[in-house]
């Protein structure tokens, strides 16, 4: 017997209940989803960057610790985002902007070094490049999610309340 107007709130693809916009488990490995969205939003975002980053400003870390989000459970520094389609990534246009962006901020961390402070980062002649790519993925992502791209970057304690939530 078929009941009508059920719905398998179990099934895949279903958008799930949301924690402050982003959606909390609809992609399969929405954690690392989550890790890769904060640290693009970080790196491409210039007035958060001087304001925060720049001014030493506690609780949203530095630019390593935003690149570590970025490729620390993906691996993005050695392959393709395209390997995480479907499960982290929603579509091969968003994994091409990721890997636009990773290569883009791994090129310039492996020129002045992890241990670099900000304003060499920020300074760097290739910086404003990696941060327009950053921002491409950033915006593609946060808009895939239904969220505000325009929205400043949340604190990394937020993030840890986001990821742990299932």
């Amino acid at each position: 017997m078929t009941v009508q107007g059920s719905e398998n709130t179990s099934r895949r693809g279903r958008r799930s209940s949301t924690m402050g916009g982003m959606p909390l488990n609809d992609m399969p490995w929405w954690r690392w989803r989550s890790n890769v969205r904060s640290a693009l939003h970080m790196l491409s975002d210039p007035v958060f960057q001087r304001d925060v980053w720049l001014a030493g400003a506690d609780g949203f870390g530095d630019v390593t610790d935003a690149v570590y989000r970025l490729v620390e459970d993906t691996w993005l520094d050695n392959w393709s985002a395209e390997k995480y389609v479907g499960t982290v990534f929603r579509d091969s246009q968003e994994a091409a902007l990721v890997d636009t962006a990773v290569l883009r901020v791994l090129r310039i961390m492996h020129q002045v070094g992890p241990d670099a402070p900000v304003a060499t980062y920020l300074e760097h002649p290739g910086w404003p490049e990696a941060v327009r790519a950053a921002r491409d993925a950033h915006v593609r992502m946060s808009v895939s999610d239904g969220d505000d791209p325009e929205a400043p970057p949340k604190s990394l304690d937020i993030l840890r309340i986001q990821t742990r939530s299932a």
